[in-house]
């Protein structure tokens, strides 16, 4: 009997994520998110690789709430704590880690290649490639009210 293969965290990703540098402005990433049409980027040093996640919530509630600067505030400064997948992991590892962590986006890491981003799984990724059972978890787990 053939057997089917199982889905990875490629499989399912969105290629070709763009980072903002650790060393560039909030309001680089503000643009960078307006003109890519993103919620989030990551965060890539100067060594090209990840070093976190920045959202436009993050932008909103971390500067532009506390009354700072978004062109001097630095995307490296709100990168926070850093989960990734590897992308030659099962999909459903990603989903796992997703609402182990209740995040709805996670970076995809070519550990093969260097260990370099190459794409990005968000909500969007998980409701077209998983079950409706899978995609019902996956809300009850991370919008649950704690």
């Amino acid at each position: 009997m053939a057997r089917t293969k199982q889905l990875t965290a490629r499989d399912i990703m969105t290629a070709g994520a763009q980072c903002v540098g650790e060393d560039q402005t909030l309001l680089d990433a503000a643009k960078m998110m307006r003109d890519l049409d993103v919620g989030a980027l990551p965060i890539c040093g100067n060594d090209n690789r990840l070093k976190g996640l920045v959202t436009d919530r993050d932008i909103v509630v971390e500067c532009v709430a506390r009354g700072k600067d978004c062109a001097s505030v630095t995307a490296g400064s709100l990168g926070g704590q850093l989960h990734w997948i590897d992308a030659d992991s099962a999909a459903t590892e990603a989903l796992e880690l997703m609402e182990r962590h209740q995040i709805k986006r996670l970076p995809v890491i070519d550990v093969k290649k260097g260990h370099r981003l190459c794409g990005m799984i968000t909500e969007a990724n998980l409701a077209k490639n998983l079950s409706d059972e899978q995609i019902a978890e996956f809300a009850a787990r991370v919008y649950a009210v704690h």
